[in-house]
């Protein structure tokens, strides 16, 4: 199997959160000319997972995943003789081909291992939900992100947070008659980042990223609402953040807890190279699929750029490499 061509004919099928149905079609009939069982299991209106599995073990011991679904804008693929360029090339459909390569070369060995591709994770993980109501009873789930080929220890966790600041509006001529809800906001957020985060030795920091301020009417108005989203990765659990942060607010504005990714701790295999990946997976909504381990090709540091790529040279090893990793897990007692 020519992995980098197979990789180029991924990235050319725009499939941004959302719209994964011609890619997943795309996959079932490719896995079914290779003669997988492959199925489409409905998530949301034409947005499927696709899971397939050899006809000679229906429920592999091992399986290997990760997602269909790529962030906006669609870029097409093009090469030159060193990377595969655009996007989704490596966040996930490089991975995609290297799974499918890996999972052919097991299947001529006698090694038979399942394929989960899933919609969503861009956004919500919601093919990985929906996913984990259906577990075939796999021992050991091969969860692919880029990591360089490197096994994760561990994946930081996802805490994202609505700070919301209310004032009275009155004419900007006349503050003295108003409450600027974005003074206010902008109080809490240095309170925010004046704040000593927590750390772990083994996986690092917790991080800040204010990624989005809105708020006010007018140049002319007092403000009377402002909001910021916060994310914070996580290197642990998150109450006494939590608790943190809604006394750093107190008095200014309220904090909303809208989403948390817990971090996670991974299986590591001797003699293979490990990193912590600084990001959240698909991994925390996937506990019936079995034993994580998280490993893939690229690097997250060009994953969502208009640059993005994907060495070959890390393509054609990350083949081996899953084979490596599939056939010592098989032999786990």
């Amino acid at each position: 199997m020519d992995v980098v061509a197979l990789t180029r004919q991924l990235v050319d099928i725009e499939s941004i959160t959302g719209n994964e149905g011609p890619v997943g079609d795309f996959l079932r009939r490719e896995l079914t000319r290779l003669g997988y069982r492959a199925g489409r299991v409905p998530v949301d209106g034409e947005r499927r997972n696709i899971f397939a599995v050899c006809p000679e073990e229906p429920k592999p011991a091992v399986v290997f995943s990760t997602h269909m679904d790529t962030v906006p804008p669609f870029i097409p693929s093009s090469e030159d003789a060193t990377r595969v360029y655009g996007r989704g090339s490596c966040d996930a459909k490089g991975i995609i081909a290297a799974q499918i390569a890996a999972a052919e070369r097991l299947r001529r060995e006698g090694v038979y291992v399942g394929l989960l591709f899933l919609v969503g994770e861009e956004k919500d993980s919601l093919g990985a939900k929906v996913a984990n109501q259906q577990s075939p009873g796999c021992r050991f789930l091969i969860n692919g992100e880029p990591t360089e080929n490197r096994l994760a220890s561990a994946s930081k966790g996802t805490l994202r947070v609505e700070i919301t600041a209310q004032g009275r509006m009155a004419h900007s001529a006349y503050p003295e008659l108003g409450e600027s809800a974005i003074d206010k906001l902008l109080e809490a957020l240095r309170r925010l980042q004046s704040m000593t985060l927590p750390s772990a030795d083994d996986i690092g920091p917790c991080t800040l990223n204010i990624g989005v301020i809105e708020g006010g009417r007018a140049p002319n108005v007092i403000p009377d609402h402002a909001r910021a989203q916060l994310l914070y990765r996580l290197a642990g659990p998150s109450d006494d953040l939590r608790r943190e942060i809604e006394q750093a607010v107190s008095g200014l504005a309220t904090a909303e807890f809208v989403l948390e990714i817990p971090m996670v701790r991974l299986r590591t295999l001797d003699g293979l190279p490990t990193m912590v990946a600084a990001f959240t997976t698909d991994i925390p909504w996937l506990g019936n699929w079995g034993e994580p381990l998280l490993v893939g090709p690229g690097s997250i540091h060009v994953a969502h750029t208009d640059g993005e790529y994907i060495e070959k040279t890390q393509l054609k090893d990350a083949v081996d490499l899953y084979c490596v990793i599939a056939k010592r897990l098989v032999q786990t007692n």
